[in-house]
């Protein structure tokens, strides 16, 4: 069994009692964590892909120590000019050991239903978004003719949202 997860912004395949390096985690030493951002699960018989990531599936580890990785030496040059510049660098990063992959796929206790509200309130909700959706969708000369009408005031620097907001 194996997963595909997301840890601090890099995608891992990870499986049981595997241990890794990752950029430096947060918690402390001894901590357990859980990624739930998890991409890919495979189990063998089945195989579960996420639309971005798999609902319910996490990766449980536990922070084993943090380190420094390997020092990354970057020399920088410029021919016949007499400039040279090294610098070095150590990335901090944490060792964790996989101790669990949860696939998230239980079985789900049926849904509650919700109460349907009276049909009276729902045609007012209804008819009062429609009203809304309506007004947004006229241009701004016929918002205007229609505040005159009702007789709203300083229509003229109004805008169109503004309209909108004194008509309904």
């Amino acid at each position: 069994m194996y997963a595909i997860v997301e840890i601090s912004g890099k995608q891992f395949k990870v499986e049981k009692k595997q241990k890794l390096f990752v950029n430096r985690l947060e918690a402390a030493e001894g901590k357990k964590v859980s990624f739930e951002n998890v991409l890919m699960i495979n189990d063998g018989s089945k195989l579960s892909v996420g639309s971005p990531k798999v609902s319910g599936a996490q990766v449980d580890a536990k922070i084993l120590k943090h380190l420094k990785s390997d020092k990354v030496i970057v020399f920088k040059k410029k021919r016949r000019k007499g400039y040279k510049v090294k610098n070095g660098h150590r990335q901090a990063i944490t060792e964790i050991e996989i101790s669990d992959i949860l696939t998230g796929m239980t079985k789900k206790s049926p849904a509650k239903k919700k109460e349907t509200p009276k049909k009276a309130e729902t045609t007012k909700k209804v008819s009062a978004k429609k009203e809304k959706q309506d007004l947004s969708s006229l241009s701004v000369a016929e918002l205007k003719e229609m505040a005159k009408k009702k007789g709203i005031t300083g229509i003229s620097s109004m805008k169109k949202a503004d309209l909108v907001k004194a008509l309904s």
